[in-house]
């Protein structure tokens, strides 16, 4: 029974790109942040550091940090309460080791599954989120005093969705395009 009402969840949720004024309130942004927290991550690493803007200056400050080099993407960011930085850090030696053995990156896998906990987490609180990784990295580290030797992962808007925001149709292809078993499907 849980893992359709968990499905129902993931059915919800959405990129929200617009918000109202409403503050999130503390406990709702700690929930949010300790999802993520909890996330699997490979060998353990925790390879995230979570840096959250909640300052109406600053926020704006990042939001205009996502813009793009026309001033045209992610114009709706300065309107969110909050924004979450992700900033990767090193993973464990094993971790790093095993991800040039196999020409992987997984600090950048386990920052995924932490960011989509995070936005499971504010979905079921009744918040919106957007991830976006069309960033200023260079404005978005003088921002927030990340070290230059450090990388931004990703950003997340947080907020609430104005009452009349649509759920927009999931346009997916289809489950027998996606799944195969046994196999790699031909096509």
């Amino acid at each position: 029974m849980d893992e359709f009402r968990f499905l129902d969840l993931v059915k919800r949720r959405q990129s929200v790109r617009k918000y109202d004024a409403r503050a999130v309130e503390d406990e709702k942004l700690r929930l949010c942040l300790e999802a993520a927290r909890l996330a699997p991550s490979a060998s353990n690493s925790q390879p995230w550091t979570f840096v959250v803007a909640n300052e109406p200056a600053l926020v704006r400050s990042l939001g205009e940090a996502c813009r793009g080099p026309l001033g045209t993407f992610n114009r709706f960011a300065i309107t969110a309460p909050v924004i979450v930085t992700m900033v990767l850090e090193k993973p464990k030696v094993i971790t790093e080791m095993g991800g040039r053995v196999k020409n992987k990156e997984y600090p950048l896998i386990d920052i995924g599954i932490a960011a989509e906990h995070f936005c499971l987490q504010a979905e079921a609180l009744g918040l919106g989120t957007c991830m976006i990784g069309w960033l200023d990295e260079s404005g978005v580290k003088t921002l927030l005093n990340v070290p230059e030797n450090k990388t931004i992962g990703l950003l997340i808007t947080l907020g609430y969705a104005p009452e009349d925001y649509p759920m927009r149709k999931k346009v997916r292809k289809s489950f027998d395009e996606v799944v195969a078993y046994n196999r790699y499907p031909r096509r």
